[in-house]
């Protein structure tokens, strides 16, 4: 599961990637760098700053110092894994083989020291995000009873072939790419129906409860007050 403030420019959605980085030059360099690269970015200097903008956003990875103030980058992962499956990838100048075998206990995707080189990480990460679109290559997402066929646009409950509009599959997938995090009316809207949509917001309610009928079960918790989230599966 993975992916959002995405920007929508011309019909291209940019992968957002969180920085998390307290060394100003070094945030600044990542920054251009990823930026050039095309991807956008939202920058935290502290382990607290970090959470709160993974809460008040969406992203399609992090890129995860350790050494930061607040909460360190272990902290801060063991939080995001225990909501996400975002990648993540820890930039760090802790090199002993306890430090990486730590990252990857907590599931991170890959571990890079410092120095380390611009064009190579772009290569690194490029290549984790092949591999988190290699998982899902048969195009199925499944959650307790429903299974989704991404290339078909197809929903499943029990096995049986439910109908649903395009909008209402939307929805669903990004719901289950996204299982444990809320997901607010703004950040749907947004990825949904574009940056530029000027329409009454709670056409994501709407679109929300024809879905939960369609289902036949209710697995979409509404968070009274900010959006909409899918239990992460255990």
């Amino acid at each position: 599961m993975y992916v959002i403030l995405i920007i929508y420019t011309g019909g291209v959605f940019l992968k957002n990637i969180l920085v998390v980085e307290d060394e100003a030059d070094i945030q600044e360099l990542l920054e251009n760098f990823l930026n050039d690269a095309g991807y956008k970015t939202s920058l935290a200097a502290d382990g607290v700053q970090a959470l709160e903008l993974f809460g008040s956003d969406s992203f399609d990875m992090v890129l995860l110092d350790i050494m930061i103030p607040k909460i360190d980058g272990y902290g801060v992962c063991e939080f995001i894994r225990s909501r996400s499956d975002v990648p993540i990838i820890m930039l760090t100048a802790l090199d002993s083989e306890d430090n990486q075998v730590k990252g990857f206990d907590l599931k991170i995707d890959d571990y890079i020291t410092k120095p380390f080189s611009m064009k190579v990480l772009i290569k690194k990460i490029a290549a984790v995000f092949r591999r988190c679109e290699n998982r899902m290559e048969n195009g199925l997402i499944s959650y307790k009873s429903v299974t989704i066929d991404t290339n078909g646009h197809k929903v499943f409950v029990n096995g049986g072939l439910i109908e649903v509009t395009q909008k209402e599959f939307e929805l669903l997938e990004e719901l289950l790419r996204n299982q444990g995090r809320v997901l607010t009316r703004p950040q749907l809207l947004d990825k949904l129906w574009g940056y530029d949509f000027y329409g009454d917001e709670r056409i994501v309610d709407s679109h929300i409860k024809n879905l939960r009928k369609k289902l036949g079960v209710n697995y979409i918790d509404t968070i009274r007050g900010v959006g909409y989230r899918i239990d992460k599966e255990n």
